[in-house]
């Protein structure tokens, strides 16, 4: 496998008509069905197209890795995470209709406060293809090496023709980086 620079922000892509930082599963579950149901009846982009029953599983997903990430030593600061990628993915600018990113440099944050997993947390942590990376979740100290060994998604599969992994997701359990860099108000 070819050397790879290993990218030295995080990226996270949001709508923005919405703005950045909204997550449904944040919200209580009778609020975020009605908003994901909004977002359902728009269809235009590929983030409308989820499933019946996606929020219940993503909720599972997400309280699954955080277990996975406190077991390596993780010291989560909020209850859901904060969605982001590992460097940028032109890709995931398709999922909205009025797409918009924001990159912070990994520098930023908190190491035993940023879980990863190889690919998007969906297909690595519910597909069992024998990929080395399903079922795992990485900090963010074994960012270098997770790259040395497996590569960077964007770089080996940017069309998605070699599976579904097309990036390294890593969920941000703080929102101190993001206050700190005025992306987020507490109040």
């Amino acid at each position: 496998m070819t050397a790879v620079a290993l990218p030295d922000v995080l990226t996270h892509y949001y709508d923005a008509t919405c703005g950045p930082f909204r997550s449904l599963t944040a919200l209580a579950p009778d609020e975020a069905d009605r908003l994901q149901a909004q977002i359902h009846a728009r269809a235009r982009a590929f983030a409308s197209r989820r499933p019946p029953g996606y929020l219940a599983v993503r909720r599972e997903l997400e309280q699954r890795i955080r277990q996975l990430f406190v077991a390596r030593g993780g010291r989560p600061e909020r209850t859901t995470p904060h969605y982001f990628i590992v460097g940028s993915c032109a890709w995931l600018l398709t999922w909205y209709e009025h797409a918009a990113s924001v990159s912070i440099p990994i520098a930023a944050f908190d190491p035993v406060t940023v879980s990863l997993t190889y690919g998007d947390s969906f297909p690595a942590m519910r597909f069992d293809d024998g990929k080395p990376w399903r079922g795992q979740v990485y900090t963010l100290n074994d960012l270098p090496e997770l790259v040395e060994r497996f590569g960077l998604p964007q770089a080996w599969n940017p069309d998605g023709a070699r599976g579904p992994d097309r990036y390294i997701e890593a969920q941000v359990w703080s929102d101190t980086p993001l206050c700190a860099w005025g992306l987020l108000d507490r109040s």
